[in-house]
C-alpha cells in the first residue's frame, strides 16, 4: 500500500482579487501597479508541551491559573514574501505548581506587492497574524485536552487593537525623550 502524491506539493498561490473573483462579479480586477497580498504556506514552526507536576498535579485542588504570552516576528524573505510567526506561550499553574506549559510557533508565508512601507507594515501586524490565530487555538487546544487537562479556549485576540496601541506608543515616544520647551 502505497502513498502516491509528494510529501511537499505545489500549490500556486492566489491573490486576493483571484480568490474573490472580481470579474464574475462584473468588477475589474486589479491593475499590476495595485496592492496585492497571497498567503504562499502555513506551518508550525514550533511546539512543545510540558505537565512537568503529572501525575500529582491531577490530584491538586484550588483554582487553575493561565498566564498567556503573545508575540510576533517578521522576517523579510526577498522578493516581496515575508514570514511571520505568532508565539503563543500558555502556562498553567495551581498555587505554586506548574499544571503545563505549552508553547507554539505559528508561522505563514506571505507575498506582499504594491504596499507603501506603512500599510504593509500594517497588513504584517494585523492581517497575517489573525490568519495564523485559529491554527495557533486549534494546536494549544488539542495539546492541552491531550495532555490530559480540561479543555483551554483561547479568547479571541484584537491585533487591530494592539497595532492601533504599538503605533499610539511609537507617536508618543520621541516626545517622551525630547527637551522641554523654553518659556
Amino acid at each position: 500500500m502505497g502513498y502516491s502524491q509528494p510529501f511537499f506539493h505545489h500549490v500556486e498561490p492566489k491573490t486576493m482579487a483571484e480568490n474573490t473573483n472580481g470579474a464574475a462579479n462584473g468588477q475589474a480586477l486589479p491593475q499590476t501597479g495595485q496592492a496585492q497580498l497571497n498567503l504562499q504556506r502555513i506551518y508550525v514552526k514550533d511546539v512543545s508541551f510540558e505537565a512537568p507536576g503529572s501525575p500529582q498535579i491531577f490530584q491538586q485542588q484550588g483554582q487553575p491559573n493561565v498566564e498567556l504570552n503573545l508575540s510576533q516576528r517578521v522576517a523579510p524573505l526577498g522578493n516581496d514574501a515575508f514570514e511571520v510567526v505568532l508565539s503563543v506561550t500558555a502556562t498553567c499553574k495551581v498555587e505554586d505548581k506548574t499544571a503545563y506549559l505549552v508553547e507554539v510557533q505559528q508561522a505563514g508565508i506571505f507575498g506582499l506587492t504594491g504596499f507603501d512601507q506603512q500599510a504593509r507594515e500594517g497588513v504584517l501586524a494585523t492581517y497575517c497574524p489573525n490568519v495564523l490565530f485559529p491554527y495557533v487555538r486549534q494546536i494549544i487546544s488539542d495539546l492541552v485536552q491531550n495532555g490530559g487537562f480540561p479543555p483551554f479556549f483561547l479568547q479571541p485576540i484584537n491585533f487591530d487593537a494592539l497595532y492601533a496601541e504599538q503605533m499610539r506608543r511609537r507617536a508618543e515616544a520621541p516626545a517622551e525623550g525630547a527637551a522641554p520647551a523654553l518659556q
